[in-house]
């Protein structure tokens, strides 16, 4: 039991207390008992939402090529917490994923919507060639916008290290690990 509780604090960081009930509640399971930890986690940062983040870092991340780089502008509550290792290992990872990804935006709702409409009208165009029926057309539209949203936006893309998690996501598990409000700012990204 004592190992399993230290595993999952590794994995997770919550307290020992917490790590034993959500054991205890998950029946002993692991991977249940994470979730239930990361749930909790996820209501914690929920509750953080309203405090104001104005401390911080500003990162660069440059490829081993050194031909393409980031910036990025990230906020957490107190300066303590930002010289903190895990979140300056979040504010790198997240300007790697700058790099690697090309985000245009934060999050999804920043897209314009005049570069929404002009990808429309390509996708009913490729869809029109391919004699779909208009209802069809309009869900298949309706789904592409929402992936397209997903891809151009640094918050809702899939994490580079670890693609099953979103930046998003990964931002709320550190929220709950590190105990403040965390929120990326500015990024900008370079390349020749």
């Amino acid at each position: 039991m004592l190992e399993k509780i230290k595993k999952i604090r590794e994995i997770t960081g919550a307290g020992v207390v917490n790590v034993k009930k959500a054991l205890d509640e998950s029946g002993g399971d692991e991977q249940k008992a994470i979730e239930i930890l990361k749930k909790q986690g996820h209501d914690k940062a929920l509750k953080k939402t309203d405090r104001v983040a104005s401390e911080g870092m500003v990162v660069s991340y440059v490829h081993s090529n050194n031909r393409v780089g980031a910036l990025v502008k990230i906020f957490c509550e107190t300066d303590f917490v930002a010289r903190n290792v895990e979140f300056q290992e979040l504010a790198k990872d997240i300007a790697m994923q700058v790099v690697a990804m090309s985000p245009q935006f934060l999050k999804a709702e920043d897209v314009p919507s005049e570069l929404i409409e002009k990808e429309k009208e390509i996708w009913k165009e490729q869809l029109a060639n391919e004699k779909k029926p208009a209802e069809i057309i309009e869900k298949i539209i309706l789904g592409k916008e929402k992936k397209y949203r997903e891809e151009i936006s640094l918050l809702t893309q899939s994490f580079v290290k670890d693609p099953s998690i979103k930046i998003a996501d990964l931002i709320t598990e550190k929220i709950a690990k590190i105990g403040e409000k965390i929120e990326v700012g500015e990024f900008v990204r370079f390349e020749l």
